[in-house]
C-alpha cells in the first residue's frame, strides 16, 4: 500500500488558507516590485507588458476551454476589462509618484468603495442587499485614516484636497476602478466559466493598455535584471497564478477567512517596504493606515450573506 502524499494529506480548507495567504503576500510584495521596476520603465508601458505576458500565459494554459466563446462571455470579458485596466493604469502611475506603503493602503479602499456605490440600486448586484451600517462606518474611519495618511500635519481643513499628492490621488482613481471591477465581475460572470472570464478580461485590459499607452507620455524602456524580474513575478505569479489560485482558494474558504487575509495585503506591502526601501511611516501616517485598516476589516467582516468576489488589487 502506497503512503498517501503530504499535500494530500492536508485538507482542502487548509491547502486553501494558506495558498491564499501566499497570494496576499506576493500582491503586498509586488508593490515594492514594481516601484523599483519603474526605473526602467514608464508606468503605462510596464503594465502592457505585464498584462500581454499575463495574457499569453492564461491563454496557453485554458486553449481548450476558449475554443468555444459565445457572444455573452466576449462581451463580459470587454467590459470587466475595461475597469481593470482602468484600474492597474491608475494605480501604476500613481505608485510612480508615491510610496509602495501609502500606495498599498489607499488600494485596499476598494473594500470600502464598493457597498459604498451599490447604495445605487442599478450598481448593486442580485443577491446582495443595500450597504449596513458597517459600510458606512468603515468609509467614516477608512477616509478619516486616507487624510491622516496622504496629508501633513497642520493641514488646514480648507486644504486638505490641495495637500494630497498626485500619486495618492491617481491611486484613489485605481481604488475606484477596481471596486467598479469588482461590481462588473457580480453582474456579469453568473454562468461564465471562470478560465474564459479570467484570460479574457486579461486579454482585452492589455488590449486597453495598448490603446491608451500613449496618455503616458514619454516612454523609457531598459531591459535589466530587476526589470524581468518584475515582469516575470507580477505577470505570471501575481497575475496569472494569482488569479486562478484566488477562484479555486474561494470555493474552500468561509468569506470571512477570505475578508480577514485580504486585509493583510496592505501590511505585507508595508513590511516589504520596510525592508527593502526603508520605508518608515510616521505617527500620523501610521494613525492613518491604522484607521484604514480597521474601516476595511469592519467593511469586510461585516458582510452580507452573499459578499462580492474579492479583487487582487496590486
Amino acid at each position: 500500500m502506497t503512503r498517501p502524499s503530504f499535500l494530500a494529506s492536508i485538507s482542502p480548507s487548509t491547502l486553501a488558507h494558506v495558498l491564499l495567504l501566499t497570494v496576499v503576500a506576493i500582491w503586498g510584495a509586488t508593490f515594492v516590485v514594481v516601484k523599483d521596476a519603474l526605473q526602467d520603465a514608464s508606468p503605462l508601458l510596464f503594465n502592457l507588458l505585464r498584462m500581454s505576458l499575463a495574457f499569453v500565459a492564461l491563454a496557453a494554459i485554458n486553449r481548450r476551454q476558449l475554443r468555444d466563446l459565445s457572444r455573452r462571455t466576449m462581451l463580459s470579458g470587454m467590459v470587466v476589462g475595461i475597469f481593470l485596466a482602468a484600474g492597474y493604469q491608475f494605480q501604476t502611475a500613481g505608485l510612480a509618484r508615491t510610496t509602495p506603503a501609502k500606495s498599498a493602503f489607499i488600494t485596499g479602499l476598494v473594500v470600502v468603495f464598493v457597498p459604498l456605490l451599490t447604495v445605487v440600486p442599478a450598481l448593486r448586484p442580485n443577491g446582495t442587499h443595500a450597504p449596513r451600517w458597517n459600510a458606512a462606518l468603515g468609509a467614516l474611519l477608512a477616509f478619516s485614516g486616507l487624510l491622516l495618511l496622504t496629508t501633513p500635519a497642520g493641514t488646514q481643513l480648507q486644504n486638505v484636497f490641495t495637500t494630497i499628492g498626485i500619486g495618492d490621488l491617481l491611486t484613489l482613481a485605481c481604488a475606484l476602478a477596481f471596486a467598479a471591477h469588482l461590481l462588473s465581475i457580480a453582474h456579469t460572470s453568473r454562468g461564465i466559466p471562470v478560465a474564459q472570464l479570467a484570460t479574457l478580461q486579461i486579454g482585452f485590459a492589455a488590449l486597453i493598455m495598448a490603446i491608451t499607452l500613449p496618455l503616458g507620455g514619454h516612454l523609457h524602456l531598459t531591459f535589466s535584471v530587476r526589470l524581468i524580474s518584475a515582469l516575470a513575478v507580477t505577470s505570471l505569479f501575481a497575475t496569472a497564478a494569482a488569479f486562478t489560485i484566488q477562484s479555486w482558494a474561494q470555493q474552500h474558504l468561509p468569506p470571512t477567512h477570505t475578508a480577514v487575509l485580504l486585509t493583510l495585503e496592505p501590511v505585507f506591502a508595508f513590511l516589504t517596504s520596510l525592508i527593502f526601501f526603508h520605508e518608515r511611516l510616521g505617527r500620523r501616517s501610521l494613525a492613518g493606515a491604522s484607521l484604514i485598516l480597521t474601516g476595511i476589516a469592519i467593511t469586510e467582516l461585516l458582510t452580507s450573506p452573499a459578499p462580492l468576489p474579492a479583487h487582487p488589487s496590486s
